[in-house]
């Protein structure tokens, strides 16, 4: 796709944030028919499905977000002039289309599109089944906003696939894709990178640990972990694990109230053979499958440990690479552990839950990366675009 202005840009999205405005009623009832087809007992797909007020109105805000940030296209990274005379110049430059396959959540049908398009890119929107309704509604705006401001609506489309003509076009895209984004499960990330034939960028699973020192503020650590167990379970920066030291101070009756207050707030809870000890009437962690699963419901995991160490080899073991935390008053400690831990986000006495685009300062986010390249974290509109090397020379040829 051509090169853009960001005045250009800008117009469309101040366009789609008027068309959401003007049509919120013609997106609740589309995303209505979702709801009443929808018969699956998936209880955090179904979370992430629902659109209302306040969800129309989070997308609006992600949209002017995004339209406030600076275009980041052709800025340069570096510029250099060498020995020989020739000028080098390292500008950022737009992957060039971008595939996302998704489920159940309309709003990424917005933040994913907005994010894509000012970055200069084409975007394909692979939907799920369960959201055919709402994506449909939201992507016809997006083409209004593109065709106002006198744009093909090629820089935005919509698949309609299912999983066998999804696997074909990955093998055989009939259009150039230059990036993947699988956001979902590991079946849905192994089954994209079994069949794509460009690069990919893993939005993976969460199974958050939260580890609590012996040094811990147990007042803030209650409130930490029952902020980023209950507070949102559908949410990927949920927390699934919870590893206490054994050193930890009174440490038979605090895990005793932490188990007390997880159950009063319809937490289910699993302890491993040590913990059980204390806890001996909860059930017992029997297979280590377990410590690498995210749960995306009302369940955890708590785990003792003898040392920063073992929590911190636990945790690169069994996590998803997403997010971790260390509740503790010592600043030595969490150095060590916020340096050792192999996690896209690590905390210091903070909920998982700030693992989030918004949340962290990045703005809209396209997923949360747990890969290593090009960028690990929210991907934001900056880290939606690559780089490009432009040489000027007056003749010069290589002796």
């Amino acid at each position: 796709m051509k090169l853009l202005s960001e005045h250009i840009k800008n117009k469309v999205l101040i366009s789609m944030i008027r068309l959401i405005e003007e049509n919120q009623d013609l997106l609740l009832k589309a995303n209505k028919k979702d709801i009443e087809a929808f018969n699956n007992e998936d209880q955090a797909m179904y979370d992430r499905l629902i659109l209302n007020s306040k969800k129309v109105a989070g997308m609006v805000t992600a949209i002017k977000e995004v339209e406030a940030q600076d275009d980041p296209v052709n800025k340069i990274i570096s510029k250099n002039t060498l020995q020989s005379g020739l000028e080098v110049i390292n500008k950022t430059a737009p992957f060039g289309t971008i595939m996302i396959i998704y489920e159940s959540r309309p709003d990424v049908t917005v933040e994913a599109t907005v994010l894509a398009f000012k970055a200069n890119n084409k975007i394909l929107l692979k939907g799920g089944k369960e959201a055919i309704h709402s994506n449909t509604a939201i992507v016809k705006l997006w083409h209004k906003a593109l065709v106002e401001n006198n744009l093909t609506t090629d820089y935005i489309q919509m698949l309609t696939m299912n999983r066998q003509e999804t696997q074909a076009f990955l093998k055989n895209p009939t259009e150039p894709l230059d990036l993947i984004v699988p956001r979902g499960g590991e079946q849905l990330i192994k089954f994209v990178k079994d069949h794509a034939k460009c690069a990919v960028l893993v939005s993976g699973r969460g199974n958050n640990f939260l580890f609590v020192d012996e040094h811990a503020n147990w007042k803030q650590t209650i409130e930490v972990i029952l902020n980023a167990k209950t507070d949102k379970i559908s949410a990927c920066n949920a927390l699934d694990k919870i590893l206490i030291s054994k050193k930890l101070p009174d440490y038979n009756n605090k895990i005793k109230e932490l188990n007390t207050i997880l159950k009063t707030n319809h937490v289910e809870v699993l302890v491993d053979e040590s913990t059980k000890k204390v806890l001996t009437e909860e059930k017992s962690i029997h297979h280590t499958q377990i410590w690498f699963q995210e749960f995306l419901e009302m369940k955890c995991c708590i785990g003792t440990v003898d040392s920063i160490t073992e929590a911190v080899e636990k945790i690169n073991t069994f996590s998803g690479g997403h997010s971790a935390t260390i509740m503790t008053t010592n600043k030595a400690h969490a150095k060590t552990f916020m340096e050792q831990v192999d996690c896209a986000v690590v905390y210091q006495n903070a909920s998982t839950r700030f693992t989030d685009g918004g949340q962290i300062g990045v703005g809209a986010e396209l997923a949360i990366s747990t890969d290593k390249l090009h960028h690990r974290g929210p991907l934001g509109l900056k880290e939606l675009v690559t780089n490009k090397y432009y040489v000027f020379g007056d003749g010069h040829v290589r002796v």
